[in-house]
Order: structure tokens, then C-alpha cells, then sequence
């Protein structure tokens, strides 16, 4: 998780050495993007805000090894009405087991 923006690929390219901000959690890939902003919410203060945006991006290594950051959906803090991406699961994203979850708090 990072306040403002996405980690850069090259944050991931090193095993053992991510950023000093993740959080590790085990989920399914039937878990919702809402499910997930929820899981965020428990453990980042600056997520709970009434105005927080949360953006989720998959990275995974491309063909040539190379990381890529792919944003795939976006979530309130608190729904508003208005729903986003909130019943996107992990699955219907195409999250592959080993890929990184990056998610960027706005």
C-alpha cells in the first residue's frame, strides 16, 4: 500500500526486497475489490477516511522477466452511492497466484 500514487515496477523486481509498506494477506480469487478495501481498511488509518480512493493494480513479470503494473479497478472508501468496482472479483481481473497486489490510497 502507498498514500498518493502505485509502487513502480521496479519496487517489485527483487524477491525478498518489496516495499517497506506491504502488507501480506491470503485471500481467494472470488474476493471482491470491496472485500479487499475492507481488508485495507483494517490496517491503514489514512483508508478510512470518508473522501480515501483506493486503486488496486496487479504486478506480475512479463515474457522478457520485466515487471509490469497493471491498474485494474478502483474503490471507495465508503460506497457513496456510487459503486465503482466494488463487485470485481480477483478471478474475473485475471490475478494470477504470485502476482502482487499493489494498492495506492488517494
Amino acid at each position: 500500500m502507498k498514500n498518493g500514487s502505485h509502487h513502480g515496477e521496479e519496487d517489485f523486481a527483487v524477491r525478498g526486497k518489496e516495499p517497506k509498506d506491504e502488507v501480506q494477506i491470503y485471500t481467494w480469487k472470488d474476493a471482491t475489490l470491496r472485500e479487499l478495501t475492507d481488508l485495507v481498511k483494517e490496517v491503514a488509518p489514512e483508508a478510512r477516511r470518508r473522501s480515501a480512493k483506493l486503486s488496486f493494480a496487479f504486478v506480475y513479470p512479463d515474457n522478457r522477466g520485466r515487471f509490469v503494473l497493471r491498474t485494474v479497478g478502483t474503490t471507495l472508501s465508503y460506497g457513496n452511492g456510487r459503486r465503482l468496482d466494488d463487485s470485481k472479483s480477483l478471478g474475473e481481473l485475471s490475478f494470477q497466484i504470485g502476482d502482487y497486489l499493489d494498492v495506492a490510497i488517494f
